[in-house]
């Protein structure tokens, strides 16, 4: 039996508690050839299993405010799993969306990063181009994996309190022994080694031997993941310098094209539609990942998981449907699809494909897959424009508001940091019956008092940036970071809420996902609940 071939209790989970015999034959095969990677092609061949093959997209929408409950008339079309996931409940329910296959996904991904960097180091350090160039993506692909687990598993980031909030292992060796303990460190740490990944692969990245560049960490993939790491990390002047070199002098070239999209008209079949919003060729698509994901039916016309959903109440009240700053949806360059009747009631823009992977051709089974944008010129735009409105350059910040907004929209509006803030400062801020686009803020970090420019401001950027990133699951990572309070609701057969039945609260602990089952049942400290 080959010990050094598995990542044992932190990825496989199951194996620690199985006896070793059932395991013999699993064991003995070599997934990745790790002892056999000893030149450059093999290693840059081994770096391309370091992306997590499972996504948080499903998971993270039906987490958020992005959904609601619509009542016992969609009541069968749900899952228990999706009914867990919607109530912050720690879920027990295996599934393809689960927490627990993210978790072993991103692992088995750090796993190949780090064998990756170890044969580069034995075959006596990245002395070429190439190998500069995959010693980079293995350092981004490590460092993007414990970024994804940081953020879904444990608190967000806080200057104040990270020093003490548990944290995930951070793995920088592969694994030489058959049942390794591990321990949690803080957000502080996990925070701090992904800076230093980030910082050492930077000078490194390059994208010469890339056949296709944007299924890797190209240059500009590693810039914007810098600009999202150290926004999220409260170093706004890094993530504004990130940004900048990551766009360029033209930004604007670089956006999604809502003409080319909107000329499909509404059909039927969403596929052209969601094949544009993932072409490798757009210059808007910095990263492009592949998961095995039912993330493409959530988002689509079919009635997969309509009992959670993002229905035209919430949308023409908090975003895809509402008036906002530059108009309504009616000013958009793709408008939302409305889909109502036969159990159904969602409002989408059609983004991500669903592809069907045969497994077995006799009993016609196999695994639904998806492709994303794990990042995107379009939000780069906006998390630049996020960090000047928290720097205070406001012009600047308007400058990219401006930008993002005049692409996907037709409005003649011009944004001024004046009259963001006498727009958003006349407006009511959301209750869970009488909701708006503006919701109260609560970060963890210091922001000027609600009704000033910069309160406005970033109002009008988490607006725009829930518009962008819906059924892509990023939502939920600004609900954390800004301390954004969520409201369950059900909605009644009038299409309006009905009843209030849960709420999430700035600092609920809830809000960092439960430790999967498996792997706290091999010794990890769970989170506190």
């Amino acid at each position: 039996m080959k010990k050094n071939n598995i990542l044992y209790s932190i990825v496989l989970l199951a194996c620690a508690t199985i006896s070793l015999a059932s395991c013999d034959s699993y064991l003995d095969k070599m997934p990745d050839n790790r002892a056999e990677v000893d030149s450059e092609d093999k290693i840059a061949s081994l770096t391309t299993s370091a992306y997590p093959d499972h996504d948080y997209i499903l998971l993270n929408e039906c987490m958020s405010d992005n959904v609601d409950d619509m009542g016992p008339t969609y009541a069968n079309y749900t899952s228990r799993f999706l009914d867990q996931v919607y109530s912050w409940n720690d879920a027990t329910d295996d599934d393809n969306e689960s927490s627990e296959y993210l978790w072993q996904s991103c692992y088995n991904a750090i796993a190949s990063a780090n064998q990756s960097l170890k044969s580069i180091d034995e075959l006596g350090g990245a002395t070429t181009t190439k190998l500069k160039e995959t010693k980079a993506e293995a350092l981004l692909c490590r460092a993007y994996s414990h970024f994804i687990l940081t953020n879904e598993f444990c608190m967000n980031y806080n200057s104040k309190t990270s020093i003490n909030d548990l944290g995930i292992p951070y793995l920088t060796e592969p694994e030489a022994t058959l049942n390794p303990k591990y321990e949690r460190g803080t957000v502080a740490h996990d925070y701090e080694m992904i800076d230093k990944d980030i910082q050492e692969a930077l000078p490194l990245v390059g994208d010469t031997h890339y056949t296709v560049p944007k299924y890797h960490f190209n240059s500009q993939a590693a810039y914007a993941f810098a600009t999202r790491f150290y926004l999220f990390y409260e170093k706004w002047d890094k993530a504004a310098e990130y940004a900048s070199v990551c766009l360029g002098a033209s930004p604007k070239t670089m956006l999604q094209n809502w003409d080319k999209m909107q000329s499909y008209g509404v059909t039927n079949s969403l596929t052209p539609r969601c094949n544009l919003y993932i072409d490798a060729s757009s210059n808007s698509n910095f990263l492009l990942l592949t998961s095995i994901s039912e993330a493409g039916l959530f988002g689509s016309n079919y009635t997969y998981f309509t009992k959670y959903s993002h229905n035209t109440y919430l949308a023409s009240t908090e975003d895809l449907l509402a008036t906002n700053i530059y108009g309504n949806s009616n000013d958009m360059r793709c408008r939302p699809m409305t889909f109502s009747g036969s159990g159904m009631d969602r409002v989408i823009v059609a983004k991500l494909p669903y592809m069907f992977e045969e497994l077995d051709p006799v009993a016609k089974t196999g695994n639904y897959r998806t492709v994303y944008p794990a990042f995107k010129a379009d939000l780069t735009l906006l998390e630049r424009a996020e960090a000047y409105i928290m720097l205070k350059e406001y012009t600047k910040a308007c400058d990219d508001l401006n930008t993002w907004m005049h692409n996907y929209t037709n409005s003649n509006v011009v944004l001024t940091p004046q009259n963001i803030e006498t727009y958003y400062k006349a407006l009511s801020y959301a209750t869970w019956d009488v909701p708006t686009i503006k919701k109260h803020l609560h970060p963890a970090f210091a922001i000027d008092d609600e009704g000033s420019i910069q309160e406005c401001m970033l109002q009008c950027v988490l607006s725009f940036k829930r518009i962008e990133t819906s059924y892509e699951g990023f939502r939920w990572f600004d609900i954390k970071r800004y301390g954004i309070n969520i409201v369950r609701r059900t909605i009644n057969a009038s299409g309006k809420p009905g009843e209030k039945t849960d709420s999430l609260t700035t600092n609920d602990l809830r809000r960092a996902i439960q430790i999967p089952f498996k792997v706290r049942q091999a010794g990890l400290q769970a989170n506190p609940r």
